[in-house]
């Protein structure tokens, strides 16, 4: 779960306003299952979370072993809200955001040392997996050999692995409470010592303000840990190297496919201003389209299917091929299901928004309004 305020800011007319941050709630494949508009960061995600729960447990799958978060990890009201249907989904903070709050110590991002303090705080926290590392520094140095360096060294090979590579190849591990407790200290040990300044004397980090950010975040070094038996990474395919035969990883860990959501449904909505029905279609196609290109993706034989975003014509398409050939063109394709009655699209937006929508009435509009639901008997 992780919100965003860019998207609200294009509300315009008498919405303007009644919205200030779009929360979203995705699942280990990086598709949305629930984008809502609320007033303020927190608001209403109770009711949120309690519909998705429903959901669930209508569809009849099991509750989530995992759920990242933002803010909160630590307080009783995230779990609170989870209740009573997942009481044993664990709670984690997302580790992208605990890094940010380190840096927030940081007195410019422009300075010199900046990326290489960041990298080394990413390194304080994560490991990578052994097993996949070997294997990939072995199918490296195959490579090499066929290109002609008979007997490579291990500093040729590593230095022919790029950050790319291991993200590809390589599972990434946490590594601990305490190991990370020790090499973070010693990280800010250092870069709050004349190492951690230029070559003019600018320090990276503002002393005081970066331990005092430690003492406050020390407590989250628990919430950052990968829980125990739960597998955070999907294989999607393989890809040979030097004849050796490497797994392509895709990882589920943290909100990092809702951070590149919200770079996309930003777009989603061209301009920079729009009323609320606009608005709202916009949103409602944009979040159709983003989980049907999730979801090929996420499907073994989803690659080679027919592209197109219509629901309708791929029905058709179903049809007619096993009525006609006899065989299904579009064998991962689902019906729609019937109707249940629940709020959606532009409904559902004035529903979570409506007493803040009257509030920017113009007066004489919202006269009328009450002057015809008078009439009505409403």
């Amino acid at each position: 779960m992780d919100s965003t305020k860019k998207i609200t800011k294009k509300l315009r007319g008498y919405s303007a306003g009644t919205a200030s941050w779009a929360t979203n709630v995705g699942n280990e494949h990086g598709q949305v299952l629930i984008s809502v508009l609320t007033t303020n960061e927190g608001g209403g995600i109770s009711d949120m979370l309690l519909g998705l729960q429903l959901r669930y447990d209508t569809a009849g799958v099991p509750p989530p072993q995992l759920f990242y978060v933002d803010r909160d990890c630590c307080s009783r009201k995230i779990h609170l809200m989870l209740q009573p249907h997942w009481t044993s989904t664990a709670i984690r903070l997302d580790i992208w955001h605990f890094m940010r709050r380190i840096a927030t110590a940081v007195i410019t991002e422009v300075h010199p040392l900046y990326a290489g303090f960041m990298s080394r705080l990413s390194r304080a926290i994560f490991a990578w997996d052994e097993g996949d590392f070997s294997k990939l520094l072995e199918a490296r140095r195959a490579q090499l050999q066929e290109e002609g360096f008979l007997h490579p060294s291990d500093a040729d090979v590593l230095k022919r692995i790029m950050r790319r590579d291991l993200a590809l190849h390589c599972k990434r591990i946490t590594r601990g409470v305490e190991e990370t407790k020790r090499l973070v200290r010693e990280l800010l040990e250092v870069y709050t010592s004349e190492q951690g300044k230029d070559t003019l004397g600018v320090p990276l980090l503002n002393n005081e303000r970066a331990w005092q950010t430690w003492k406050e975040q020390e407590r989250h070094l628990p919430c950052i840990q990968d829980p125990p038996g739960i597998s955070l990474y999907t294989q999607t395919g393989t890809v040979t190297k030097g004849g050796i035969c490497l797994p392509t990883y895709r990882c589920a860990r943290g909100s990092t496919s809702l951070e590149n959501f919200h770079l996309h449904m930003n777009r989603f909505i061209p301009g920079d201003s729009t009323n609320d029905v606009h608005y709202q279609a916009y949103l409602v196609e944009g979040l159709a389209r983003w989980n049907q290109d999730r979801a090929s993706a996420a499907l073994e034989g989803g690659r080679g299917q027919p592209r197109t975003y219509s629901g309708k014509l791929k029905q058709v398409i179903s049809k007619l091929s096993t009525d006609v050939l006899g065989k299904n063109m579009l064998p991962l394709f689902k019906a729609p299901r019937a109707y249940t009655g629940e709020k959606m699209g532009y409904e559902y937006l004035l529903s979570q928004n409506a007493e803040s929508i009257l509030d920017k009435l113009d007066p004489v509009l919202r006269q009328d309004m009450d002057l015809t639901a008078e009439m009505e008997g409403e």
